[in-house]
């Protein structure tokens, strides 16, 4: 469904929010359109894109948000034009020469999820320095999910489960959750897709079970700080039932 589709629209303004979510997460949709509507090659709207993460990473600290996952690259992404994953792949190691200093004195702990196979020697590598270098901060966890996707998480993690020997009436959904990339990570209690597309697209299957959804009509560059306080003013209006009826405890 195109921006020009039924979306949820947004709320007034309030002066306060109700309910901060632990955990939100963020499929950053719309780069290409953006650019593209402005008369701008592809790539400008993915340079754009990651110039908004800076503020929406400082509005997660400034709203108290403690966990952020953003969906930066999947694993169908490969399967665009050449030039173009190039391209983000240079813009992806820019991005941590360029910006990891200020994370870490933010306070931002990176995290990968997904598979770093593909990326070349030097970029993996700094990569996993980068996630050596920020891991003792706590302020806000920043899960990158690089090379991710839900369905390869799933096999990756029955895969590894195999390899231990584990027995079938041992397994649990505890069990899974320990073998899962965002092991020791709470699930996300708001996803977030911007652009107006109304589909998951691989993006935490199993992690995202319960979460609440929120597609504002907005491309992810002009996804601002006045936007996320949107969706959790959004969230905090929502009843989570998790399968239960309301008020129903037995």
């Amino acid at each position: 469904m195109s921006l020009s589709g039924t979306l949820m629209k947004p709320k007034e303004k309030t002066d306060s929010l109700d309910v901060i979510p632990t955990h939100v997460a963020i499929i950053m949709d719309g780069n290409g359109r953006w650019a593209l509507s402005r008369g701008l090659p592809r790539m400008a709207g993915h340079r754009a894109g990651t110039e908004n993460l800076r503020s929406i990473i400082q509005a997660c600290i400034e709203f108290g948000i403690r966990y952020l996952t953003i969906y930066a690259f999947s694993t169908e992404n490969w399967g665009r034009p050449p030039t173009e994953v190039q391209g983000l792949m240079k813009l992806f190691e820019s991005v941590i020469d360029r910006e990891l200093q200020e994370l870490h004195d933010q306070g931002v702990q990176l995290r990968h999820i997904g598979r770093l196979d593909g990326l070349k020697p030097a970029f993996r590598q700094k990569v996993l320095q980068a996630l050596e270098y920020t891991c003792d901060n706590d302020r806000l966890i920043l899960n990158i999910a690089f090379n991710y996707g839900g369905r390869d998480e799933i096999v990756c993690t029955i895969q590894r489960i195999i390899e231990d020997g584990v027995k079938a009436d041992e397994v649990t959904t505890d069990l899974v959750k320990r073998y899962l990339f965002t092991s020791g990570v709470p699930d996300p209690d708001l996803i977030i897709r911007t652009a107006g597309e109304l589909r998951g697209s691989n993006f935490l299957i199993w992690q995202g079970a319960y979460s609440e959804w929120y597609f504002p009509p907005v491309y992810w560059p002009d996804f601002d700080k006045e936007q996320l306080r949107l969706a959790l003013d959004e969230y905090s209006h929502r009843e989570r039932r998790y399968g239960c009826l309301a008020g129903v405890k037995d």
